[in-house]
C-alpha cells in the first residue's frame, strides 16, 4: 500500500522540467512587452534550460540525472551536505567516528586552556568490553611524583642520547599530508612545550627544521629525502641529515596502522612543485610508496638494515610497525638476538591509527588494534629476555590521558599522537584530508584555505594541549598510587575476560 506521504517522482520531475521551459517563455514575453529588466530572469531561466537539457539528453554518467534532470540534482546537493547536517544537527555527542563530539570537545578545551571538566556523569559506555584504570585506596601526593624521563640510545651506550621529559610526542605527519603552516605551527608548539616531533616520511623536512624543535626523521619505504633511484638508501644524504642539530633520532617506518602492508599515499591533488622537488617525485600523479623497504626482505635482512642505519646516523634508531602476525615479530626478535643488534625503540601503531590517505579496505580490515597488539609485543619481548634492550612506544587514537595510561600500562614507555595535535590546532574532523579541501587549512596545500591558520596562535594551542595533558597525567598517576610512569603495568587495568 502506498504511503500518503509518498511522492511520484516521475510526475513531479515532469511538471518541474516543463515549468522551467514555461518560465523561459514567460520571462521572455515579459521582458519584451512589460519591462526590459525581466530579461535578467530570462537569462537565468535560459541557463537552467541548458543545464536541464545537458542532464537529460547529453550526459550519460548519472542515471538519475538522465531520468529526472534538474530535480535529481537536488538529491546530489542534499547528499553532499548530509555529513554536516548529521554531525551538527542529528548525531548525539557519542555517535561520530573516529572521534565523537565529547572526545573532540575535550581536546578543543584543553588547547584553548578552558576548563574541560564535566558534570552529572559520563556519557560514555560502561559495557562489558570497556577497559578501565584501577585507582588506589591510597593515592600519593603530587609533590612526591618523580620527573618523567626516557633516554633513547642508552641501551647501546651511544653518545648522542635523546632524552624526553614528557611522555607525549607528535606523531608522524609529513609536509604534503599537512600544509606548510600546519607543520610550522606544530613544530613551533613542540619547541615551546619542550617535546619531540616526528617529521613523517615526506622527504627533506624543510618546514619542520624552520622552527628549531627536536625532531625524529622518519624514513618511509620510499626513503624520500634520503633515496637513490628505486627507493634505495643514499647513505650520504642520510649522514648529512642526521648531522643537523635538530634531528635527534631516525625512525624506519616498516608499516603504519591505517594501511599496514601498503606503502604511503599522497594524492596528486596535494603535490605542489615544492613537494615534488623535496620528495623527488613527478607532479600530476599519485605518489604511492613501496609496501616494504627493498633492503628488508626477511627478518635477518631487516636487522642488518637497522644496524646499517645506526652506523650511518650515529643517533638512536627505531622502527615503526603495525603488528600483523606474532610469529613474524617473534622471528624478528630472534634475529635481533642472533645478530646481537636491537633498534633503540619500537613503535607499535594500532590498526585504528590515522592517515592522510589510505585504501578503505586497509583502513577498515587490516592490522591488529593497539590494545590487543601491545600485550603480544610486550610478552614476546619479555619472554625472549630482550625487553630491557629497547624502548617501546605506541600510537593509535591516543588523544587523551586515559587512553595514554592504558597504553603505558600495557607496556609502552611513551606515546605518539597525531590526531590529538590536529584537533588541538582546529581540526573539525571534516574527513577531507585526502582531497586537498580541508576547510580549516590543516591538511591542504591550497593557500586560500591555509589563510585562516595563524602559526603563532596555533602553536600556543599546542602548548596548552600539552600542559593540560601533563596536568591530567600527574592527577591520574597520583590517583593510581604510582610515583612514576615507569611503575605503570597491567595490574593498573580492569580488563574484561573476553579482551
Amino acid at each position: 500500500m502506498e504511503s500518503p506521504l509518498s511522492v511520484n517522482l516521475e510526475k513531479v520531475s515532469h511538471i518541474f522540467n516543463n515549468a522551467v521551459y514555461l518560465l523561459l517563455i514567460v520571462f521572455f514575453l515579459l521582458g519584451n512587452f512589460v519591462s526590459f529588466y525581466f530579461h535578467f530572469l530570462t537569462v537565468t531561466a535560459f541557463m537552467l534550460v541548458l543545464i536541464n537539457v545537458y542532464y537529460l539528453y547529453i550526459q550519460k554518467q548519472h542515471a538519475l540525472l538522465s531520468n529526472f534532470g534538474l530535480l535529481a540534482q537536488i538529491r546530489y546537493m542534499v547528499e553532499s551536505i548530509g555529513p554536516e547536517f548529521r554531525q551538527y544537527l542529528f548525531m548525539s555527542d557519542t555517535e561520530e567516528k573516529p572521534f565523537n563530539r565529547i572526545e573532540r570537545s575535550e581536546i578543543y578545551r584543553k588547547a584553548k586552556n578552558v576548563d574541560s571538566s564535566a558534570a552529572f556523569g559520563s556519557q560514555l559506555s560502561f559495557g562489558p568490553n570497556e577497559i578501565k584504570l584501577r585507582h588506589s585506596m591510597y593515592p600519593v601526593h603530587k609533590e612526591d611524583l618523580k620527573p618523567f624521563s626516557v633516554r633513547f640510545g642508552e641501551e647501546r651506550n651511544i653518545s648522542n642520547l635523546h632524552i624526553i621529559k614528557k611522555p607525549i610526542m607528535i606523531s608522524a605527519m609529513s609536509y604534503g599530508a599537512l600544509g606548510s603552516k600546519t607543520v610550522r605551527a606544530l613544530a613551533r608548539g613542540a619547541r615551546k612545550a619542550g617535546i619531540t616531533m616526528n617529521t613523517g616520511e615526506g622527504g627533506y623536512p624543510k618546514y619542520h627544521l624552520m622552527e628549531n624543535c627536536d625532531l625524529v626523521f622518519q624514513m618511509g619505504t620510499a626513503k624520500f629525502g634520503v633515496r637513490k633511484e628505486n627507493a634505495v638508501l643514499d647513505e650520504e644524504k642520510l649522514s648529512e641529515l642526521a648531522a643537523k642539530d635538530q634531528i635527534k633520532m631516525i625512525e624506519i617506518k616498516m608499516s603504519q596502522g591505517a594501511k599496514p602492508g601498503k606503502g604511503g599515499l599522497l594524492p596528486k591533488e596535494k603535490i605542489t612543485k615544492e613537494i615534488s622537488e623535496l620528495r623527488g617525485v613527478p607532479m600530476g600523479q599519485d605518489v604511492v610508496s613501496p609496501p616494504f623497504h627493498t633492503e628488508c626482505t626477511s627478518a635477518a635482512e631487516t636487522v642488518k638494515f637497522i644496524r646499517r642505519v645506526q652506523e650511518i646516523a650515529g643517533l638512536p634508531v627505531g622502527i615503526k610497525m603495525c603488528l600483523g602476525r606474532p610469529d613474524e615479530f617473534s622471528e624478528l626478535v630472534h634475529q635481533m638476538k642472533t645478530q646481537d643488534n636491537y633498534p633503540d625503540y619500537i613503535v607499535i601503531d594500532g590498526a585504528e591509527g590515522g592517515t592522510g590517505a589510505a585504501p578503505k579496505p586497509f583502513m577498515d580490515d587490516v592490522g591488529v588494534p593497539l590494545y590487543a597488539a601491545l600485550p603480544i609485543v610486550q610478552k614476546i619481548l619479555t619472554e625472549e629476555g630482550v625487553r630491557d634492550k629497547l624502548k617501546l612506544l605506541s600510537s593509535g587514537k591516543l588523544i587523551n590521558a586515559g587512553r595514554q595510561f592504558v597504553a603505558m600500562s600495557l607496556g609502552a614507555d611513551s606515546i605518539y599522537t597525531a590526531r590529538g595535535f590536529m584537533l588541538a590546532i582546529g581540526c573539525i574532523q571534516a574527513l577531507q584530508c585526502n582531497t586537498n579541501t580541508c576547510p580549516v587549512g590543516i591538511t591542504t596545500q591550497d593557500k586560500k584555505l591555509q589563510h585562516g591558520l595563524d602559526i603563532e596562535e596555533k602553536s600556543d594551542r599546542v602548548v596548552n594541549y600539552i600542559n593540560n595533558l601533563w596536568h591530567d597525567h600527574e592527577e591520574m598517576l597520583a590517583s593510581l598510587g604510582k610515583k612514576s610512569h615507569s611503575q605503570l603495568d597491567r595490574n593498573n587495568l580492569y580488563i574484561p575476560a573476553q579482551f
